[in-house]
């Protein structure tokens, strides 16, 4: 059985989704093929910086995710060896949230028209056929499309077709899980993060009664005997926070085992993106299979969201722009407009990949010297790296 399409996305996450709405908004029809029988709605929230509401409000979802989620004024830092603080930084420049995933998912799902989202099918082989890519499913079936477009993640099928490598394990490990207080929490609307020991955690609340929060480490013996098992893992991040408010404790004790998840923290060696192919004709990459980075910064989901604006953005230009005289074909359209997309989000790419890692490595360090100096006068300066490359607008959609 073989199937034509215009546009093929595969993978329905936040980069896959955000880019079939964007398509969609520009009138450009597509299918995105998910492995899961479901939207994989389960796990945690994560922080929405100036440039993903852009992206959001581009996409026209903006004002109603701002319903449902409370915004932070402040980002507050301080040390988990001495509980003293060490920076504050305002936000009142930039908006900023602690978005929930599921809602996110969810509300994306809910503006995409009827069929837009084949599910329980599972990509296993692309494969280029005269100006068409073959998409071999694990069911046998065959889908001939013009584009194909890589949302799949960090383990990325489509990004292997492009010659990009596996990302690189950084040696840290993170935890994230929600706390769901039914009376109400009481939390002050900031953002509140903890460093010190090699362990870096922190508790954003997401609205009145929903906190999200996280734990990084480095992995030991000790961590990898607790990391698929949430019941051995609770008492390991509480044995390991510091000194801490009483308030991250309680929100870790609270959480339900189930929304508590671990995973290795990988990214892509810069100069893979600075030499490897993003695109390769009518196929290119998003999300985190572009630009796998470690937490650090709170830009992974954020940088999806730009990639779908600039990519729905390019290809509604080669479609529905006025021809010109002596305009390319169709094939050459679509070379030129993943071409575009990929010159605007290489460097952007790049530097959040470096400046994520990097910080995390200064945030993370148990030297005695780099914790010091950390403490004393690079945090307000860390702080500060967040807000200003969240300072991004990856534009509007392209209209006719």
């Amino acid at each position: 059985m073989e199937a034509i399409e215009d546009i093929v996305i595969v993978g329905a996450g936040i980069a896959g989704l955000a880019t079939a709405l964007g398509l969609h908004r520009v009138g450009l029809r597509s299918l995105i093929l998910e492995s899961s029988d479901r939207l994989r709605i389960t796990g945690f929230a994560f922080t929405t910086w100036k440039n993903a509401w852009k992206a959001l409000d581009a996409l026209g979802i903006g004002d109603t995710l701002r319903q449902e989620h409370v915004q932070l004024r402040r980002l507050h830092v301080a040390s988990s060896v001495t509980g003293l603080s060490a920076s504050e930084i305002s936000f009142t420049k930039g908006e900023v949230r602690c978005l929930r995933r599921k809602l996110l998912l969810e509300t994306l799902e809910r503006e995409l028209p009827h069929g837009t989202i084949r599910f329980d099918s599972k990509v296993v082989l692309v494969e280029k056929s005269g100006n068409l890519q073959l998409v071999h499913l694990a069911d046998g079936s065959i889908i001939k499309t013009k584009i194909l477009i890589g949302s799949d993640g960090v383990n990325s099928i489509i990004a292997k077709s492009l010659g990009l490598r596996k990302p690189a394990f950084t040696g840290r490990s993170a935890v994230r899980g929600v706390a769901e207080f039914p009376d109400g929490h009481d939390l002050k609307p900031e953002m509140s993060q903890f460093v010190g020991n090699g362990f870096r955690s922190g508790f954003i609340p997401c609205d009145d009664k929903t906190v999200y929060w996280f734990f990084t480490y480095r992995t030991s013996p000790q961590s990898e005997e607790c990391e698929d098992d949430a019941k051995k893992m609770k008492p390991y991040i509480l044995s390991n926070l510091g000194k801490v408010p009483k308030e991250m404790m309680t929100i870790v004790e609270a959480s339900e085992l189930e929304t508590v998840v671990s995973a290795p923290l990988t990214f892509r060696w810069p100069w893979e993106l600075l030499w490897g192919s993003i695109c390769d004709g009518n196929i290119c990459v998003t999300g985190d299979a572009l630009h796998p980075m470690t937490p650090d910064l709170g830009q992974g989901a954020c940088s999806a969201l730009e990639d779908a604006i600039t990519l729905a953005r390019c290809l509604g230009e080669a479609f529905l722009g006025k021809p010109r005289h002596g305009a390319p074909n169709e094939e050459a359209r679509i070379k030129n407009a993943l071409e575009k997309f990929a010159k605007e989000r290489r460097w952007r790419s790049i530097n959040l990949i470096s400046t994520s890692y990097v910080t995390g490595l200064i945030q993370q360090s148990d030297n005695r010297v780099m914790s010091f100096f950390r403490d004393k006068f690079l945090a307000g300066i860390l702080a500060g790296i967040m807000l200003r490359r969240s300072d991004f607008d990856c534009g509007e959609l392209y209209k006719p």
